[in-house]
């Protein structure tokens, strides 16, 4: 009879000890766990973000080097809208705080510096620049965090400068096309 009520006390610990070890993991994954997945993805969105925009500057400065100066940079910004990245948050570039921004510059022969370029007219053969800088400003990456009260993270200034290619003109028959 002794040896029986031993093992119903020994079954009873080990009952409770079950219990326990679930109930320590339930405050490990809560506690620890669960907080520590969740900055992975929000750190792992966030990169996603910062490439998506950065590539996105990238794509637009090679665009803007194949094709023609204009003095409003229509063109260009035309493109880039309707070329938007697939990023959480697109509406910053269409609305704001997002902006783009079309830069062209020329060589100054004398002082061997890039200077603002200009031209009397657009999309001309002779109106061809020597580089482009495309830029992205004030994009901040916002998410659930938000909805939090947590303020979302500004991304830093994306600027890309490339020589300008053809500019869209071919010289064979003297025109250029946007």
């Amino acid at each position: 009879m002794a040896e029986r009520s031993r093992f119903y006390k020994t079954a009873a610990v080990r009952q409770r000890s079950r219990g326990q070890s679930t109930f320590e993991f339930a405050l490990a994954y809560a506690g620890v766990l669960f907080p520590l997945m969740f900055a992975l993805i929000y750190t792992s969105q966030l990169l996603w973000i910062w490439h998506g925009v950065n590539d996105f500057t990238r794509r637009g400065a090679g665009y803007a080097s194949s094709h023609c100066w204009q003095s409003s940079a229509g063109n260009v910004l035309e493109y880039m809208r309707s070329h938007l990245p697939p990023v959480i948050d697109q509406n910053q570039f269409e609305s704001g705080p997002a902006m783009l921004s079309v830069s062209y510059f020329q060589k100054d022969p004398t002082s061997n510096t890039l200077v603002p370029f200009a031209c009397d007219t657009d999309c001309d053969i002779n109106c061809i620049p020597d580089t482009v800088t495309v830029s992205v400003t004030g994009f901040t990456y916002r998410t659930f965090v938000t909805s939090l009260g947590l303020p979302g993270v500004p991304l830093p200034d994306f600027q890309t400068t490339v020589p300008m290619e053809s500019a869209g003109c071919d010289p064979e028959q003297g025109v250029c096309l946007p």
